[in-house]
């Protein structure tokens, strides 16, 4: 039986190990984590992430083939592959603060996997990391390897949150980097044979190292400069008259581009888009490419002014003041079908308006009260470094309350903002909301899934990005 041991049990090591251990009944997957509240929650009921199909997953396998444990060492020791799973956030101090990767964990886990070993074991990388990170890491094991062989492999994920099971289930391609000696075609062999079991093998694409590290960082700039692309265009579609939706969806038929990644909104979020390209910028700048890197930088900075745009719309549509005004906000988490609040839109939009004094009343059907305070009270940055999370206790925002249903979250409120594309918000009863709403009642569709035009029968004052503007917003001066 080989032995598969994943260090790091977040949102990639667990789903991933776990449909591993589905597919290849065979292998002994152990996910390990020096979290113990972590490792409790994935050997309960009640798993510590929310993602479709996953409970399902984890049921048919753990305690068959698949275990999740706090012992971290022993499972490393006996493993025979090691998936190293763990953060690579930004760095938050010193050289490249505010965009280069910090890889404190990742050599942590390697220094660790080069101690604990008593046999040869192939490493892989499946945090996303910069390029040549394993040239460092194979540098780390070997000098301290006491006469065992590792074989470094990269194997980036290309997981979306919401569809993950799926993506795993049936992946577009999975990518494997290895050395191109003997031993390391080997290693490569070794990881696509599990792969193999399920995925076609026309869907396995195999490159050198630095291919495979650098692809991962490419996928991630290139989708989030869709979205970026497109917020660019709904700017200018209200300031023309144009709809971005029509726009859109006439650029998407054409086979060279197509339709994915094209929808407007109040931002691009989650743990990956961000870090990846400010990740991005840092290698550029550092191998003499500023242009390049200046390029990339502003995809980060029009998704920055989308977020300040949709603010300034919603206070300049108020008579240029939120000041105690009660501000309904539909949705927390950066997607629908997650409880991933990491790098959100909501959190800069929220914390713009409580600048300007706003009282808002928040409401996600899958994140929690704590989670939403904690993350309107920490520092950007902090959410992926446990150090910081484990010493600091964020407080209460008072002017915040959480509400487990829409309609409270909107009740006797001046404006409603819509931040994420949860599909109960596409069926709520706006007319009873209408009803409950101080007047002139205003909505602000952050997500583009209301029908404006049945709103505004009602009568509601509606802002949906990148589509005509109300002819109240287009009479209000706008903020700047």
């Amino acid at each position: 039986m080989v032995k598969i041991c994943c260090i790091g049990a977040g949102y990639v090591g667990g789903p991933t190990m776990a449909v591993i251990a589905l597919k290849c009944p065979s292998v002994e997957v152990v996910v390990v984590d020096i979290s113990v509240s972590r490792i409790t929650a994935w050997n309960s009921d009640q798993l510590p992430i929310y993602e479709p199909g996953l409970d399902d997953v984890v049921e048919q396998c753990r305690g068959r083939n698949l275990f999740f444990s706090t012992d971290v060492e022993k499972h490393v020791a006996e493993a025979d592959m090691v998936f190293v799973s763990v953060n690579t956030p930004t760095k938050t101090r010193g050289l490249g603060a505010g965009k280069a990767a910090d890889l404190t964990y990742w050599e942590s886990a390697a220094r660790m996997i080069a101690d604990v070993s008593k046999s040869d074991k192939i490493v892989v990388e499946k945090s996303t990391v910069p390029v040549k990170t394993a040239e460092a890491i194979e540098k780390i094991l070997t000098h301290n390897s006491k006469g065992i062989k590792f074989q470094i492999l990269s194997n980036p994920e290309f997981l979306a949150e919401g569809t993950a099971i799926e993506d795993l289930f049936t992946p577009d391609r999975v990518l494997i980097g290895g050395r191109e000696t003997p031993d390391g075609q080997k290693a490569v062999q070794a990881l696509k044979d599990i792969y193999s079991q399920w995925v076609p093998e026309d869907r396995i694409l195999t490159t050198n190292l630095w291919s495979a590290e650098l692809s991962k960082l490419a996928a991630n700039a290139f989708l989030a400069q869709r979205i970026s692309s497109v917020n660019a265009m709904s700017a200018l579609c209200e300031s023309t008259g144009a709809d971005v939706t029509q726009v859109s969806y006439a650029v998407g038929k054409d086979t060279r581009i197509g339709p994915k990644f094209l929808n407007a909104s109040v931002g691009f979020g989650g743990s990956c888009f961000q870090k990846d390209i400010l990740n991005l910028v840092y290698i550029c700048e550092c191998n003499g490419l500023p242009e390049v890197a200046e390029y990339w930088r502003q995809v980060i900075k029009i998704n920055d002014y989308q977020k300040s745009r949709f603010v300034n719309r919603i206070v300049s549509s108020m008579f240029n003041t939120v000041a105690n005004k009660k501000i309904g906000i539909l949705g927390f988490a950066f997607k629908k079908d997650t409880g991933d609040t990491r790098e959100t839109p909501a959190i800069d939009v929220c914390k713009c308006l409580l600048g300007d004094k706003a009282r808002l009343s928040i409401y996600d059907p899958q994140v929690t009260e704590d989670q939403i305070q904690r993350d309107l009270t920490l520092s950007k940055f902090y959410w992926d470094h446990p150090e910081h999370l484990q010493s600091l206790s964020p407080g209460t925002v008072k002017q915040v309350s959480i509400v487990w249903d829409a309609y409270s979250a909107v009740k006797d409120a001046h404006g409603l903002c819509i931040l994420t594309e949860w599909d109960e918000f596409k069926t709520l009863d706006f007319q009873k909301i209408y009803d409950n709403m101080q007047k002139p009642a205003f909505v602000f569709d952050g997500r583009n899934i209301v029908n404006v035009e049945k709103l505004r029968e009602i009568g509601f004052i509606v802002y949906s990005i990148g589509r005509p503007v109300d002819a109240w917003l287009k009479d209000m001066p706008a903020v700047a």
